[in-house]
């Protein structure tokens, strides 16, 4: 086991880890004829990254260095988001003073600006391309208001331009659910921790305790079972959870749920490698599920949520996530059950796998705890 740990650990740090959080950031337009108020929140780290504006090397922005370089932020933004009305330019008018303001995630450049667009609005397109070159994991949350409809979406740089059709009534329910759905199996597709929580959970689905090892569960139908009750277990508690952070009435650090969910992943791989989790492994997942929700929480948050429409989207947002990890079941634990009772399975894949996984999920820890990614 030590060799297979060692193994995982150098091929974890012979590369890049990517294992900080999702980078994101807000953007807000309030249409009003052929005027648009324009909000757009970036969080100073990773502008920090692109523009290196940490000036003294003292690993904290202050805002006199911020504030001097805050011409570039404006261009930064200015190259990479352009606004446009049917098939035309809108053009900045005005241009508020610089600001600040503190996410659950650390601090943002608030940059807020006034477009003028050449008729009343009908058809917003926005394309962003902020930190393309440089953060593959970045993405815009977008939030366009219009009378007393309001519209969502993620805006991902290696995408084509996001396209609005503007509407002065509120949105269609079912396709406002639609839109919930397809965020939510995104995030998780773009959640490696998650994702690799689950892998290290359905490898030994298949097996179940025996003293200090594991051994083959006896019936592909025994299988299903266990895999369903931890399926059930992490959906129950991260809803729980997700629905408390998305309402505002639990609001921990986004340093330490993200450090919770590298440790969830590292418990997991290590329980696979030699057991040592007393009782149900289903209470775990739910203990672990219950961190998991806030992460979840994040992007729903920015998508509006403090506005108190609560219902909806995250009724979307978790059909989203659940469909992914039921895909994730799908393609897994087919090939689990059928090699479950093959000696190979163990050498060749869960034990090599869940050292991986370990591996990796140690140095997220490490990364996130010590903010050094």
């Amino acid at each position: 086991m030590m060799r297979f740990v060692l193994v995982a650990l150098a091929l974890v740090l012979a590369g890049p880890a990517q294992a900080h959080k999702s980078s994101d950031a807000y953007l807000t337009f309030q249409v009003s004829g052929n005027t648009i108020t324009q909000r757009v929140d970036i969080a100073l780290q990773d502008l920090d990254r692109d523009l290196d504006l940490d000036a003294n090397d003292d690993k904290q922005l202050s805002w006199g260095e911020l504030r001097t370089r805050w011409p570039e932020l404006e261009r930064l933004l200015a190259d990479s988001l352009k606004v446009s009305s049917e098939g035309q330019a809108c053009t900045v008018s005005h241009t508020l003073a610089p600001q600040l303001d503190q996410h659950s995630d650390g601090a943002y450049a608030v940059l807020q600006q006034t477009l003028h667009c050449a008729a009343a609005v009908q058809r917003l397109s926005v394309d962003y391309r902020l930190f393309a070159a440089s953060d593959a994991k970045h993405r815009g949350i977008a939030r366009v208001l219009s009378g007393a409809a309001e519209q969502s979406a993620l805006l991902i740089p290696a995408d084509a331009a996001k396209t609005f059709q503007l509407q002065t009534s509120a949105q269609d329910p079912l396709r406002s659910l639609g839109g919930f759905v397809v965020e939510g199996m995104r995030h998780i597709s773009v959640g490696l921790d998650h994702i690799l929580f689950l892998v290290s959970l359905l490898m030994v689905a298949v097996w179940r305790r025996e003293g200090a090892g594991w051994v083959a569960r006896a019936t592909p139908a025994s299988a299903w079972r266990e895999a369903f009750k931890l399926v059930t277990a992490f959906t129950l508690a991260h809803s729980l959870t997700l629905g408390l952070a998305a309402a505002g009435v639990l609001a921990p650090p986004s340093r330490w749920v993200e450090s919770l969910i590298a440790a969830s992943v590292l418990v997991a791989a290590i329980d696979n490698l030699r057991p040592f989790i007393k009782g149900p492994r289903w209470l775990m997942v739910a203990l672990f599920g219950l961190v998991h929700g806030f992460g979840f929480a994040g992007p729903l948050q920015a998508l509006g949520l403090q506005r108190g429409n609560l219902a909806l989207p995250l009724l979307g947002f978790n059909l989203g996530v659940e469909l992914a990890q039921l895909l994730l079941v799908a393609l897994i634990l087919p090939l689990a059950i059928a090699l479950r009772d093959k000696p190979l399975y163990g050498r060749l894949l869960v034990r090599p796998g869940s050292a991986l996984i370990g591996g990796l999920a140690l140095l997220w820890l490490v990364e996130r705890s010590f903010l050094l990614s």
